[in-house]
């Protein structure tokens, strides 16, 4: 549905760029009298909308230092906003964005960091599991592996990436995350 909605938008787009192409020379010089003034056309953001009740966390400021971590890693890995949507809503939901050490009793086996990354699983030294660009390059790998994920729900393309108990989880967060990224990305 995501592909029909962004061809339709996409030729919507294209037919208003065709029709100032063409139009916009003979109209700027069909009146000089007239203030003419550009019109603009809405366009949708392919981004899918966020999914079902939404939570939200007030951030300290060690979590906001883990969401510019994210979108920097993010950014050096040459991929778009919507992975550090993706990874900051994953975070979210893993850690509340809290790089979290050995938990303990309440550790869910040995998961680690930010995205609670396991080394018996393969993602890294506890060492680099706790560091907020490794375990964000190392949870983008994962996502690039992802046929398709920029067009996926959020929950679907973190889920693929980190297996978890909860697949669904990761959908109460991608607007506070989507609110994040709006916010740091450029900053």
């Amino acid at each position: 549905m995501n592909t029909i909605i962004r061809k339709s938008m996409l030729s919507v787009a294209g037919l208003a760029f065709a029709g100032g192409v063409f139009a916009g020379p003979i109209a700027a010089h069909a009146n000089p009298a007239v203030d003419a003034k550009p019109v603009a056309v809405a366009v949708q953001s392919a981004a899918p909308k966020p999914q079902g009740d939404q939570s939200h966390i007030t951030l300290n400021d060690e979590q906001t230092a883990n969401v510019k971590a994210i979108i920097a890693a993010t950014k050096k890995a040459g991929l778009p906003e919507r992975a550090a949507v993706i990874s900051i809503a994953t975070s979210l939901q893993e850690s509340k964005l809290e790089n979290l050490g050995h938990l303990g009793d309440a550790n869910d086996h040995d998961s680690l960091g930010l995205f609670q990354q396991r080394p018996t699983s393969g993602w890294g030294t506890p060492e680099q599991i706790t560091d907020p660009a490794y375990s964000t390059t190392a949870f983008l790998k994962g996502l690039r592996q992802v046929d398709g994920w920029q067009d996926m729900a959020l929950t679907e393309a973190a889920q693929t990436v980190q297996v978890s108990a909860y697949p669904d989880a990761y959908a109460q967060w991608e607007q506070q995350a989507t609110d994040l990224v709006a916010q740091h990305w450029n900053s």
